[in-house]
């Protein structure tokens, strides 16, 4: 599986096999990587050397993480190939601006509205957790934006397509 990790505006691709072995950038490395201690404290071995290092998940943006190696913090924002591909399509596929109207795009139960009625929010922030055949789907904002009406309450059966809520 293909893995894009960015540090520092470098971005290094992140090979990783079915055996485990580890391809950075085109060069194979021997790794291991083992927690040692508390939630965030690992053993990292990379072709016989050692480190240790503290990983921290960042709360926002998604797929983030804070890295400190040898006293050195690092912001480290890691993609799969899917999520790799999306982020770099052509962003002319945006949301348009105006009122947007938010529609569900499967038929099920709400689980939870995240948001109300003349709230900001931002591009990728959670708005609606739809459940369908046992699983929960986050519905989020397209483009930033204010709520400017929700039309549905947890509990409520949604069929595809109705508006759950429109953004301005």
């Amino acid at each position: 599986m293909k893995y894009y990790t960015t540090v520092n505006d470098q971005t290094y691709e992140i090979d990783i096999d079915h055996q485990g072995r580890i391809t950075v950038d085109g060069q194979q490395m021997t790794t291991n990587m083992r927690l040692v201690g508390g939630q965030h404290l690992y053993s990292l071995l990379i072709d016989n050397a050692s480190y240790e290092i503290v990983l921290d998940p960042e709360q926002e943006p998604r797929n983030t993480y804070g890295v400190m190696v040898s006293g050195l913090r690092y912001l480290v924002k890691v993609q799969d190939e899917r999520s790799r591909r999306l982020a770099l399509a052509d962003r002319s596929l945006r949301a348009p601006d105006g009122e947007l109207p938010i529609k569900a795009p499967i038929p099920g139960l709400v689980v939870k509205v995240a948001v109300s009625a003349g709230q900001e929010v931002g591009e990728g922030e959670t708005l609606v957790i739809l459940e369908a055949m046992k699983m929960e789907n986050e519905l989020r904002a397209p483009r930033a934006g204010i709520i400017h009406e929700v039309r549905i309450d947890p509990g409520a059966q949604v069929n595809q397509g109705q508006v759950l809520m429109t953004l301005k």
